[in-house]
């Protein structure tokens, strides 16, 4: 989900408003891929790296996280929606970590959708720490494997996406999923996300079912 602040940018108003839109677009999306008979959307919210931000940009996005788990997700959990975070959650201020997980478990019963979010995550962090616990678990070198890293991750029933959709013009996946999506169809839109709508993803969606994956094959 990236542009928000370039769309702010463009209207005259704070990165903090423009950051707002894009909670607005979650929300909307969320309700599209729902319409569109999507199970499984993993968004990315927060990277590692965004911690490098201006102090006053951080913070307003961990205002966002607490404003949006308030208000913009039960209504989608009235809708059936599945919400889970994927990251660390150590550096994050303790009342939303205990939000995170309040909203995980009153949810854990929904089936409609499964909406990952993904905040303080990074892929290699992610990868480096599946390491870590496979050395400390006393796995052996011979017995290391695609399914012991995969079971190490962050959040192992997180299925690889079919589809990785990146907004705002970028050609890059910025560190989000890279052991997941090793295989994944990438759609790259120039729309910034607060733009971005039902719309948008369906032609994303339509176009991916165009393709044909082979996984390596011919």
């Amino acid at each position: 989900m990236d542009g928000s602040g370039r769309w702010a940018s463009a209207r005259g108003v704070s990165v903090a408003e423009g950051h707002r839109e894009g909670a607005r677009a979650l929300r909307r999306t969320v309700e599209a891929a729902i319409d569109l008979g999507v199970r499984s959307l993993a968004v990315y919210a927060f990277s590692t790296e965004n911690w490098a931000r201006p102090p006053d940009e951080v913070e307003s996005l961990l205002e966002l996280l607490d404003e949006t788990i308030a208000r913009e997700l039960p209504d989608l959990a009235r809708q059936g929606v599945r919400t889970r975070f994927v990251g660390r959650r150590d550096r994050i201020p303790e009342h939303l970590q205990q939000k995170m997980a309040t909203l995980e478990e009153e949810t854990a019963a929904n089936e409609r959708l499964l909406l990952w979010i993904a905040f303080d995550y990074g892929s290699r962090a992610e990868l480096v720490e599946a390491v870590r616990q496979l050395v400390a678990d006393g796995v052996e070198p011979q017995d290391v494997s695609e399914a012991a890293i995969a079971q190490r991750l962050y959040a192992p029933e997180l299925p690889d996406p079919d589809l990785v959709i990146r907004t705002s013009g970028e050609r890059r996946i910025s560190n989000f999923l890279l052991w997941q999506s090793a295989y994944s169809e990438f759609v790259f839109v120039d729309t910034l996300w607060p733009d971005f709508d039902a719309g948008q993803l369906e032609t994303a969606l339509d176009e991916y079912a165009l393709r044909q994956r082979r996984f390596g094959a011919r």
